[in-house]
């Protein structure tokens, strides 16, 4: 990877130079996606910056990204480069590749920013080979705008889960589905075992509930194949982080922040009632209290 010129964030595109949550959220599907694309021939549909192509290439046979945006495109082309990776500048709704031309291909966060769905859907089942993978993610319009009334400009059309269900049903009849969400918790990691187990526990109005889902979808992360892949091969939780722990850090940093500012706050209070206190003073304080 070369370290050309970073590409400039709109809000419309996720790039690497951005921090905290939506960084994790990104890295985090490219990272589950390349434990399923091992010696494949993969499609990242709108794979904008470039990043996440990137990250498939170390375990896929092939890689080919495409985008709408050229510059994006020029950009991925000259920041990554790798024998397996290739950049193209194509639309999803019309894609330049013959029919089943893909073992896998790889969408993230694309559904949601077209109103042609159907069409975008039909062209990725079109060029996927018979016994290929779709793994795919859109936001749930439940949890993601209605609940927190947050608006995404470029957002065209979002989903709730049985409309989402129901553009893949179209297609491919078996389907995995996970949830992604941020989430603040405890782990506690075994150090002797390199089995899959997991266990979990939630305090819910001050009960401890055991092994119960943890997650409110805030994205569906979804499997979707005309073939039934078998369940066990398929993590049931996956957990993703960084070693700076910058979330975390983040997080750390502005409580100590704030109480900072607290304690600066409660002492400039405790001087302006004592100076209150002081009759002429105090006089003098009020009126010009007034005058603002």
């Amino acid at each position: 990877m070369k370290n050309n010129e970073d590409l400039e964030f709109t809000g419309e595109r996720f790039t690497p130079e951005c921090v905290r949550e939506i960084w994790y959220e990104h890295y985090h599907r490219y990272a589950f996606a390349k434990r399923l694309v091992s010696d494949k021939s993969i499609l990242d549909a709108a794979c904008g910056e470039g990043y996440g192509s990137y990250i498939l290439s170390d375990s896929a046979k092939s890689v080919t990204g495409i985008d709408i945006d050229a510059d994006s495109i020029n950009h991925a082309s000259s920041r990554y480069q790798k024998q397996n990776l290739e950049y193209l500048n194509a639309s999803c709704l019309d894609l330049p590749f013959e029919d089943q031309s893909f073992d896998v291909i790889v969408s993230f966060e694309t559904l949601e920013h077209l109103a042609e769905q159907e069409q975008m859907i039909s062209e990725f089942n079109r060029v996927l080979k018979a016994d290929g993978m779709l793994i795919i993610s859109t936001p749930d319009k439940k949890h993601y705008s209605d609940e927190t009334g947050f608006t995404n400009e470029f957002h065209v059309k979002e989903l709730y889960k049985h409309e989402f269900r129901e553009i893949l049903d179209a297609h491919w009849n078996n389907q995995h589905w996970f949830s992604q969400a941020m989430m603040f918790s405890s782990m506690i990691e075994r150090h002797d075992s390199l089995e899959n187990k997991y266990a979990n526990d939630i305090l819910i109005n001050k009960q401890l509930i055991s092994d119960k889902a943890m997650l409110t979808p805030m994205y569906y992360i979804v499997l979707a194949s005309k073939k039934l892949y078998k369940t066990d091969e398929l993590p049931d939780l996956h957990l993703f982080s960084d070693e700076e722990q910058s979330v975390y850090s983040h997080y750390n940093k502005t409580i100590k922040d704030f109480i900072y500012l607290a304690k600066q706050h409660n002492a400039l209070v405790k001087k302006h009632e004592k100076w209150l206190s002081i009759p002429i003073l105090g006089k003098i304080i009020k009126f010009l209290d007034k005058r603002q």
